[in-house]
C-alpha cells in the first residue's frame, strides 16, 4: 500500500512515516518500484504500530527510540553510554570487579593453607 494509506492505518501522518524511515524505524526494503516510493505491507506496519506502542508507553519521541535501537546494535555506542550510566550513577559496575575482588580474596587464603607450616 501507499505511503498515505498505511499513514491513515496507523493514525499518523505520511510526513511522521518519512521521518521514522529517515530515522531507521522501518524495516530495510530490498527494492522500491519505479517511482522510487516505498510500498507498505504488513511489516512495516507492524514495525511502526510497535514503536508507537513504545513511544507512548516510554513516553519519548521516534528520535530516542532510534538513538536507543542504536545503542543496542552499535557496541561502542553502548560502551559509551554504560560508562556514562556508570559515571552518573544511574548504572551499577559490572559485577565482574567484586567477583574479581572475591576470586583474589579465595587464591589467598588457598595460597596461605598451602604453604608449609614452620615447625
Amino acid at each position: 500500500m501507499r505511503i498515505t494509506e498505511a499513514a491513515r492505518r496507523l493514525g499518523t501522518s505520511p510526513r511522521m512515516l518519512r521521518y521514522r524511515e529517515s530515522l531507521g524505524l522501518l524495516p530495510a526494503t530490498r527494492d522500491a518500484p519505479a517511482g522510487g516510493h516505498r510500498r507498505f505491507g504488513d511489516a512495516e506496519l507492524r514495525a511502526v504500530a510497535l514503536a508507537l506502542a513504545l513511544e507512548k508507553r516510554f513516553d519519548i519521541g521516534p528520535a530516542e527510540l532510534a538513538f536507543g535501537l542504536r545503542v543496542l546494535a552499535e557496541p561502542d555506542a553502548q560502551a559509551r553510554v554504560r560508562e556514562l550510566g556508570e559515571r552518573i550513577g544511574r548504572l551499577s559496575a559490572p559485577p565482574t570487579r567484586a567477583l574479581d575482588f572475591e576470586k583474589e580474596k579465595a587464591l589467598r587464603l588457598l595460597q596461605q593453607r598451602q604453604r608449609p607450616r614452620p615447625r
